[in-house]
């Protein structure tokens, strides 16, 4: 019997780019199983400030048609954290850019191996610039 080691990613995945791509397939090395967190469109809205361009269930589904998630569900729409607690990850990934405390998240989660991704070709495959380009 082997040992399942859970991976876990958090995202909004608005508009699926190399960038993200990069960011889930890192993530895949990181454990057996790999979950990936759709962030409600909600959530979205209240911390950047705006609303995605694609809905959950789209982006839902953009993240299941890459294959390289064995698992895509929807956040938590009040606590971001309980997912941590319902599907028990052994390690978290973040990506460069994704503003979390990684000290403040140690110390509620010990069991938990939190782990800052690398970036790829920030200045090409950011967020940011790809929503600048498709939707102006």
């Amino acid at each position: 019997m082997t040992d399942i080691k859970r991976a876990m990613g958090f995202g909004t995945f608005d508009a699926v780019h190399p960038g993200h791509l990069f960011y889930l397939k890192e993530l895949k090395k990181l454990g057996s199983v790999l979950t990936i967190i759709i962030a409600r469109d909600a959530n979205v809205k209240r911390i950047k400030g705006k609303a995605p361009h694609f809905n959950e269930k789209d982006r839902k589904q953009a993240i299941l048609k890459t294959g390289l998630a064995d698992q895509v569900v929807l956040g938590h729409e009040e606590d971001f954290m309980k997912v941590l607690d319902d599907l028990k990850p052994h390690v978290l990934g973040f990506g460069y850019d994704q503003r979390v405390n990684l000290d403040e998240l140690k110390l509620k989660f010990p069991h938990i191996e939190m782990v800052r991704m690398e970036s790829h070709e920030p200045d090409k495959y950011k967020s940011s610039l790809i929503e600048m380009e498709l939707f102006g």
